[in-house]
């Protein structure tokens, strides 16, 4: 199998040469890694638990860990779940990287489409399975929105939508991912969102809906081919607590679970503990979207950039990403991700992503910053 180097390390191959200014801190703004302290209430309880880590893990979760992701499915997108309806993971990595072999594993000839530019990981589990691709290419001229003939739609058996999407910052409302859940009635191909974006939003009015909001508009209410993936990593600024789950149809999940207890991915039961307690609270994540909020604010008054409906990215244009990306790490030590890192066939090029994802001081002065290096 022959895996494509990972974004992070195309970028540190291509400033390796580049000697930054010194004059200036290093400002990183190319993970999409919050630079918040975890809420206080979650450590707590990790620290509480610490004796259950003599328990071995249960592939299937602990119920209380189960009954927290089902609380806020219903709580955040008045989605009412069964228990068999919702498999936790060890984050969304490893199942968006394991799901499409379990998926595919059978087929002949087997086709995945996924985002273009997209999260590596979508690529590495096509690699794995040995399977076609077809890119949905998301494109200012589309307005980076997901869009593939039907003639493309019959050849697939797996197709992963990434809204509200990293890296272009676009999302899809309830309406746009209801015709995706149609088409994969239609064609029989499984359908999913990852949807680990869904909580950085910044009007009521306009977050993101889910795709299983989706599916039960258009009358799927039993979520046949249809699934989605979150994680707690980006709404609670706990990535280490690796929490994730995957939720839709019963089927499928009931045969994925039988796959997961090979995979040996079962979360440590403190986390689950601490990772319940994230769920269930709503509080915490409305304070870091406060943050975020502001942040694209600050962003507006200096760049003059829109403020996305949902995301921390700007995907910003440019007229030659990787000279933009050298030039700015040498005059103002400032790291970005070329877009160009995240796409295929072209996709990307002419933009760079950036992660708004420090605190409102650092990020106006790494942006002012920035704004000097454009305006040279």
């Amino acid at each position: 199998m022959n895996f494509e180097k990972y974004p992070f390390e195309k970028l540190n191959e291509l400033l390796k040469d580049v000697v930054p200014n010194d004059k200036f801190e290093l400002s990183a703004l190319t993970i999409g890694e919050p630079k918040f302290e975890t809420p206080q209430f979650i450590q707590d309880k990790l620290k509480e638990t610490t004796p259950l880590l003599r328990k071995y893990p249960s592939t299937v979760g602990e119920v209380f860990l189960r009954e927290s992701m089902i609380n806020f499915v219903k709580n955040r997108f008045n989605v009412s779940l069964e228990i068999n309806q919702i498999v936790p993971t060890f984050g969304t990595r490893e199942v968006l990287f394991n799901f499409p072999q379990f998926a595919l594993f059978d087929k002949k000839n087997p086709v995945i489409a996924f985002t273009n530019p997209f999260y590596q990981i979508y690529e590495g589990a096509a690699i794995a399975s040995r399977a076609e691709v077809i890119h949905i290419n998301l494109t200012k001229e589309n307005n980076f929105k997901a869009m593939l003939s039907d003639e493309e739609l019959k050849k697939c058996d797996l197709v992963v939508l990434n809204f509200p999407n990293n890296p272009t910052s676009a999302s899809m409302d309830i309406d746009e991912l209801g015709i995706w859940v149609k088409k994969a009635l239609e064609f029989d191909f499984i359908l999913i969102n990852d949807e680990c974006y869904s909580e950085i939003y910044f009007e009521e009015e306009t977050k993101p809906a889910s795709l299983l909001e989706a599916s039960i508009k258009v009358g799927n209410t039993e979520f046949k081919n249809v699934l989605v993936m979150n994680s707690i990593s980006k709404r609670s600024s706990a990535p280490g607590l690796r929490s994730g789950f995957i939720a839709g149809d019963a089927t499928i999940l009931k045969n994925y679970l039988q796959y997961r207890t090979y995979v040996g991915c079962a979360s440590p039961v403190p986390l689950q503990e601490a990772a319940a307690v994230a769920w269930n609270d709503q509080n915490h994540v409305a304070e870091f979207r406060k943050i975020y909020k502001k942040n694209f604010e600050i962003a507006k008054e200096i760049l003059g950039t829109d403020i996305p409906k949902a995301t921390f990215y700007i995907w910003l244009e440019v007229k030659d990403e990787l000279e933009f990306t050298k030039n700015l790490y040498k005059e103002k030590n400032i790291k970005v991700l070329p877009g160009s890192f995240l796409g295929r066939n072209g996709l990307g090029k002419g933009y760079v992503r950036i992660a708004l994802v420090e605190n409102e001081e650092k990020t106006r002065e790494t942006l002012k910053r920035l704004k000097d290096f454009i305006d040279g």
